[in-house]
């Protein structure tokens, strides 16, 4: 059994795999940069005994875009699973090239996205993830990672509009009745909802001029089912352990 552990800015989402490559067991906690090594690690521990696969486990890994978490977690696992852990980072085996800049920039769970979206041998691949930032990990036809976009998720929109606008309320992100809203809320929902989705087709598009040809596209993340039904080019895929699954191949082949 392998843990697998994506430590985001506002959750950590974790996950077993058994030998044969099946998810068979998840949880959530939150990303809080308050909490000690103590803490992640009792909790790591109560999840999964809950499971009954604390025993089982051979290995873990660990991807993160929170420095400060990352050594935390380290020391968690190393403490209370007794397992030295394996940590994400362009240096280690990716299964793929990265043809960046700066390689050293990218980001752990998009190094995980990239060799998730190499599993469906359809290139070139963009991966839309809808997290704290709405990220674009994009692969080329050679299977390459050449880049992608990082833009504003739509709970940081939702929160700016609260935040900088007086009058604005607070809305959950849900689907969106009607494009014209005849209140705030429904006003908001479709500019949040509905201009995320024209923004993500757009680029889409404009993606897929630069690659010369159309690309497979798969979603991961929360608000992925929700966006898909305002877009006029549908997901090829939507896999919500896109990110986990990535994890557990870079384990196999570190």
């Amino acid at each position: 059994m392998i843990l697998v552990i994506d430590i985001g800015n506002t959750s950590t989402n974790a996950g077993i795999f058994d030998k044969s490559g099946d998810l068979v067991y998840s949880f959530k906690m939150a990303s809080d940069k308050k909490r000690s090594e103590d803490e992640y690690g009792l909790m790591l521990h109560y999840f999964i005994s809950q499971s009954a696969l604390l025993d089982k486990l051979e290995g873990v890994i660990i991807s993160s875009v929170v420095v400060n978490l990352t050594e935390r977690y380290q020391a968690a696992v190393e403490k209370y699973l007794n397992i030295k852990p394996k940590i994400v980072n362009y240096k280690i085996n990716t299964g793929f090239k990265i043809s960046l800049d700066k390689p050293e920039e990218i980001g752990a769970d998009r190094i995980a996205n990239g060799c998730a979206a190499l599993k469906y041998k359809k290139l070139p691949a963009i991966v839309v993830d809808f997290g704290t930032s709405t990220n674009f990990d994009i692969l080329n036809e050679k299977g390459d990672f050449i880049g992608g976009i990082i833009t504003a998720g739509l709970k940081i929109q939702s929160e700016a509009l609260y935040n900088y606008a007086s009058k604005l309320p607070k809305v959950r992100i849900e689907t969106s009745k009607k494009a014209i809203g005849t209140n705030t809320i429904d006003a908001m929902l479709s500019g949040l909802v509905r201009g995320h989705a024209a923004m993500i087709d757009g680029l889409l598009n404009a993606c897929e001029q630069e690659l010369g040809k159309k690309a497979y596209i798969i979603a991961t993340g929360g608000y992925a089912n929700i966006i898909s039904s305002y877009m006029e080019r549908k997901f090829d895929t939507i896999d919500e352990n896109l990110t986990l699954k990535g994890l557990y191949e870079l384990y196999l082949l570190n």
